[in-house]
């Protein structure tokens, strides 16, 4: 399984929507300043995250984006699902031997158990976690 930059870029806006819950609609345009991306690409990752139902989008002067669950309820599997399809780790499974067909399947669960696990308030917190290491000093 290959997550391509729709996963990534798409988990990023999700992250950013997360991050400002509860605060109002965030447009595309900061985030893709935030993070030094295309605000053209992700405006075409946010159409699928729309119809999904996982982003509403406001309009408006101060319109944009925002989260339509809380960020507990949202997975980085439901993102990653909708931009990427099908967590699939081979194809033609049923044609391996026995041996390899249960280890790509353990593979295979590993991996969603870790994407269906881990929630984007996870994500957030992990990040403002790593933002006060990044300033820890040790003598």
């Amino acid at each position: 399984m290959k997550v391509t930059t729709k996963g990534r870029y798409g988990l990023t806006i999700m992250i950013e929507l997360a991050k400002e819950y509860g605060e109002g609609p965030k447009s595309l345009k900061s985030i893709a300043q935030e993070n030094n991306l295309s605000e053209h690409y992700l405006e075409q990752l946010a159409a699928p995250l729309r119809n999904a139902g996982l982003v509403r989008s406001v309009r408006g002067a101060y319109g944009g984006y925002k989260l339509a669950k809380e960020p507990t309820e949202i997975t980085a599997g439901d993102v990653i699902r909708v931009l990427e399809g099908p967590i699939t780790l081979v194809e033609g499974l049923e044609e391996e031997k026995p041996a390899q067909q249960a280890l790509w399947i353990r593979i295979r669960d590993a991996i969603r158990g870790v994407l269906d696990h881990t929630t984007l308030k996870d994500l957030v917190d992990s990040s403002d976690n790593n933002k006060e290491e990044a300033y820890m000093f040790y003598i």
